[in-house]
């Protein structure tokens, strides 16, 4: 059994590396496993066709669209230039500011959307010219604009909690509070480094106003407020209602997706801008559901085959020191993340690492938000760095190259797995909230 397992693993790693769809290679691997071990072709059909048919029903089915229309919808409305606009406005007076105010929206911002790539598109096209407009240096600016986008894995609502949580079957909302406490590090540790870049810097983060953070007439100040104010609104109904329990997971997305739409109508979203978030939440969400089938099935010839067992017996006889083997999946997961994107590595490798965390007696919640700070910083890591690529689509300037924003993104790579390591050493740190008020 053993062999057939490391041989069906073998033959996904092949798949991968051959660029097979995450989702196709998931699926094949799955049934030639089911089918090697039952031996009948109908008992592996069928147990993957109910394998598929039970994940269809699960409600994150609804959550993750509902989640990524809102942030849509917030995007389009022209919240998001408010948004920043009143962080200029409020952080003006502290060195690095628009670093500062840049983080701050990201931050802000992840709390509707929760998709990095979402946040960096944005940010690139709002923040990085008037961060060049000021005189900031580019690579700083850069850096700032990709780094601060994944606080959008963290800051819930998170797609990639969402899909955690359905892979360990452990509870959406209180993963979604297990996040707040290391997000709001994070964001603090960005914008401090911000500040401190910017003593240090002086000639490449000016210390003086931008045209942005001027005093505004009084209509365009209200206007600003009430963009900011009504994003505010939607993040306390969303967190609010979740931690509050007056609202599930899915409740609490459909409300937030409902005052986003009325967001976008009162800031003057076209029929046409309607339409293009809905196709834009379903081009975004339509693989992902295809992926947690695909590794519904897998965990299911994972479960049955007792792969999980055999690698946690053969990474137990490594060490059974768990800081060493927490070190290896800390490794596996960094390496990972400078080839395939963070939900497919997710998928491949929670399944299998979240059962041994568990045996190493790692609190779940704790080693969730560790996976998914470590996890996240592979959005950064070169070859892949999905959102390098994101930023370097998005930013007015054709001048600017991929080692440019690589390399401005260095410092925020190095601080979200300090994170993450801090997240392990203190497991408080995300335990405290949804252990005291779930």
């Amino acid at each position: 059994m053993t062999l057939t397992i490391f041989g069906v693993l073998g033959l996904l790693m092949l798949f991968i590396l051959l660029g097979v769809h995450l989702a196709v290679a998931l699926g094949t691997v799955s049934f030639v496993g089911v089918y090697w071990m039952m031996g009948s072709l109908d008992i592996g059909l069928s147990i993957l066709s109910t394998t598929a048919y039970e994940a269809l029903r699960k409600d994150v089915f609804i959550i993750i669209p509902l989640f990524v229309l809102m942030g849509d919808f917030v995007s389009r409305s022209g919240s998001a230039n408010d948004l920043y606009a009143l962080c200029n406005r409020a952080f003006r007076r502290l060195p690095g500011c628009l670093g500062v105010a840049t983080v701050a929206g990201n931050a802000v911002f992840a709390a509707i959307t929760g998709v990095s790539i979402a946040a960096a598109a944005t940010f690139s096209r709002i923040a990085y010219p008037e961060m060049v407009a000021l005189g900031y240096n580019k690579r700083f600016s850069l850096g700032t604009v990709a780094g601060s986008a994944c606080l959008g894995m963290l800051i819930p609502p998170s797609i990639l909690m969402i899909v955690w949580a359905v892979l360990t079957e452990q509870s959406i909302g209180a993963l979604f509070i297990a996040g707040l406490i290391p997000g709001l590090i994070l964001a603090v540790a960005f914008c401090g480094y911000c500040v401190i870049y910017a003593i240090r810097n002086p000639g490449c983060a000016p210390m003086m106003p931008a045209p942005s953070v001027t005093e505004a007439d009084p209509a365009e100040l209200r206007r600003q407020s009430m963009g900011g104010l009504a994003i505010l609104g939607l993040i306390g109904v969303v967190i609010g209602g979740i931690w509050g329990g007056f609202l599930t997971p899915t409740e609490a997305a459909g409300f937030g997706t409902m005052g986003a739409f009325l967001l976008g109508l009162a800031k003057g979203m076209t029929r046409h801008d309607v339409l293009e978030a809905i196709y834009s939440a379903g081009r975004t969400t339509a693989p992902i559901m295809i992926l947690l089938i695909a590794a519904s099935m897998y965990s299911r010839f994972l479960a049955m085959g007792g792969a999980t067992q055999v690698i946690t017996d053969l990474l137990l006889s490594v060490s059974e020191n768990p800081a060493v083997v927490l070190a290896i999946i800390f490794t596996v997961w960094v390496l990972l993340g400078m080839f395939i994107d963070s939900t497919s590595i997710i998928l491949l490798t929670v399944p299998i690492f979240a059962p041994v965390a568990t045996t190493l007696g790692v609190d779940p919640l704790s080693f969730a938000i560790f996976g998914i700070l470590v996890i996240e910083a592979g959005l950064l890591t070169p070859p892949f760095g999905i959102l390098v690529f994101t930023v370097k689509a998005a930013v007015p300037d054709a001048g600017v190259t991929l080692g440019d924003i690589f390399r401005g993104a260095i410092p925020f790579w190095i601080l979200i797995l300090g994170v993450a390591i801090m997240v392990l050493v203190w497991p408080e740190l995300s335990t405290w909230l949804p252990y005291t008020f779930m």
